[in-house]
């Protein structure tokens, strides 16, 4: 078993927000959360890219407590709902005293789980007291990557860009000719729909809340459904059918090619590893090519000092803001 109480410096509602609802999640502990906040509904919580925790809500006590089960999607050794997390919320002088037990484990399990715990409320801390933890670098450098892991990798990329943005940015211009930073957003309603088609679900745009919310719904329910259907065979795509691995690895590509352009048109700042970028490079040597004159400009020369993200923006035909 682990336990561990942290001290949060908000009340009691924004605390029990941070823990349950989907946008406060994404600020320290989750890429992307879906979250069914009743007894008896479900969660399904991307922790880091390709390590998805699932469960049910047995307890949902505003204000007080909630219980659920855990557990990781496609673990043989703890299945969704396997164990069980219990949080309860107490209102103390400098804010709300938060206490996580986590029963159900192996002496292994509850090792590895505390250093999980230890890491992610500390980022808890600092979101509560900063109103974001910032980049987690367990997200900036998966164990593992493929086209799906590589997917969320780069949406967690261009979800803090998102993050940043005011409403004096969205009109700013991206190197992206036709877009806007508000313009590159609702581009990409379009694609998380399309790609979701491709997997064969029905991607649902909230149509309210910020950028950065509608983005990162919408492209979990595609990546949800990418990781239902697999990356064999071939799926439907814009000009016939394409082998569903090719498909899905523009995912990747798309995602962090935008959040360079919006960072550029915003100033704003982009936090990815030279890991996360050398894989989509590599992905985006089979996309770009037979795309260039359309969604891709012809290469431009990179500078000498040009970091891995500046080689990538290059290689795509990006200019920086400031050419």
């Amino acid at each position: 078993m682990f336990t561990k109480t942290v001290v949060l410096p908000v009340d009691i509602d924004e605390a029990f927000a941070l823990v349950t609802e989907p946008e406060r999640l994404r600020r320290w502990q989750t890429v992307s959360a879906r979250v069914d906040l009743r007894a008896g509904g479900q969660y399904r919580w991307t922790i880091t890219p390709g390590h998805v925790a699932a469960g049910t809500f047995r307890e949902v006590q505003p204000g007080k407590r909630v219980v659920f089960g855990w557990g990781w999607d496609g673990s043989p050794d703890l299945a969704p709902d396997a164990s069980t997390v219990t949080i309860t919320l107490e209102p103390v002088e400098a804010g709300t005293a938060l206490t996580l037990t986590h029963e159900g484990l192996t002496d292994q399990q509850a090792a590895m789980h505390a250093e999980g715990w230890n890491h992610y409320l500390a980022r808890l801390e600092r979101a509560a007291a900063q109103g974001d933890a910032g980049p987690d670098e367990w997200v900036a450098a998966p164990e593992h990557l493929d086209e799906l892991a590589a997917a969320e990798a780069t949406l967690a990329t261009l979800q803090g860009v998102l993050r940043q943005l005011t409403a004096e940015d969205r009109p700013k211009q991206t190197p992206c000719a036709d877009y806007t930073c508000h313009d590159l957003a609702e581009h990409l309603f379009g694609s998380m729909v399309a790609f979701g088609a491709m997997a064969g679900v029905q991607v649902t745009n909230p149509e309210s809340g910020s950028l950065e919310h509608r983005v990162a719904t919408m492209a979990a329910q595609a990546i949800e459904g990418w990781r239902a259907r697999g990356l064999e065979g071939t799926v439907p795509g814009p000009g016939g059918e394409m082998p569903a691995r090719f498909a899905a690895s523009i995912m990747p590509v798309e995602f962090l090619l935008h959040a360079w352009d919006m960072a550029q048109g915003s100033g704003k700042a982009i936090v990815v590893s030279d890991e996360v970028v050398a894989y989509v490079h590599e992905l985006a040597r089979t996309i770009v090519p037979g795309a260039r004159g359309a969604a891709f400009a012809e290469e431009v020369p990179a500078t000498m000092d040009a970091d891995p993200m500046q080689r990538l923006a290059a290689y795509a035909g990006r200019r920086p803001a400031a050419a």
